[in-house]
């Protein structure tokens, strides 16, 4: 029994131990929690994070370890326009925000009638003719649109408010060396560097890439006790799915 006891207790080591490493250095799950980045992450969707893609720094630890005094950012590498990165927002308690990033060192970025502009240039979109998009729901007159970005990355936004919402008319701000400006795809639903909330990224406080959707719950659809509601509540079309 006690040989028996010892081999348990080693495997769960060994796997607990395994977990952590893949976590700290290579992928990191995470769950989201809100519409700002839809229609491309959904609320309830899991995604997948690569840490090595912008190397590692105090941000890309697990907590507790993101409390140590560590600065700077080691194998680091540059996240390009148009990938859609994880990152701390320090003046948000440190909570982890999922955006794209549009902006990078010395780019200037402005929102006119909810139109992008990179660098004085207008950004190509098209409108997808798509009736049942909705916002969170409750309204039925929602737009999508083909947004293409300077270097060539296409994604879809989508707008709530129309070209009216609070953010859609914003002045220009260049983008300063360490920094990128990162916005949600959910253009009228989103706390991001137009914000004073979360204004420039810190390149120290990425934490990593997305990469794929692991797993995808409608939770409107079934409660966490609803244990009979699970299997009808799963979006089996979105595990998987590559993050663009």
């Amino acid at each position: 029994m006690a040989a028996e006891a010892w081999d348990v207790s080693k495997t769960v080591v060994i796997a607990v131990a395994v977990t952590l490493f893949v976590r700290f250095f290579f992928i990191q799950p995470f769950n989201i929690p809100s519409a700002s980045m839809e229609p491309t992450l959904m609320t309830g969707d899991f995604i997948l994070v690569d840490k090595i893609d912008y190397g590692y720094s105090k941000a890309s630890l697990i907590y507790p370890l993101t409390r140590m005094p560590l600065e700077g950012r080691a194998f680091s590498d540059m996240p390009d326009r148009g990938e859609v990165a994880v990152f701390k927002n320090a003046r948000d308690r440190n909570k982890d925000y999922v955006k794209r990033i549009i902006g990078v060192p010395g780019d200037t970025i402005q929102v006119i009638g909810g139109v992008l502009y990179v660098n004085g240039k207008a950004v190509e979109r098209e409108l997808i003719p798509d009736p049942e998009t909705t916002c969170e729901g409750y309204n039925p007159s929602a737009r999508r649109y083909r947004e293409t970005l300077p270097d060539g990355p296409t994604y879809t936004v989508q707008e709530c408010d129309g070209d009216s919402g609070d953010w859609d008319n914003t002045a220009p701000k260049r983008v300063p060396e360490g920094f990128y400006f990162a916005m949600g795809d959910n253009r009228d639903r989103s706390a991001d560097s137009r914000t004073p909330m979360v204004n420039f990224v810190p390149h120290d406080q990425l934490v990593g890439r997305a990469r794929r959707v692991a797993f995808s719950v409608d939770g409107d659809k079934a409660k966490f006790w609803e244990v009979w509601r699970w299997p009808f509540a799963i979006r089996y079309g979105r595990i998987g799915d590559k993050v663009e």
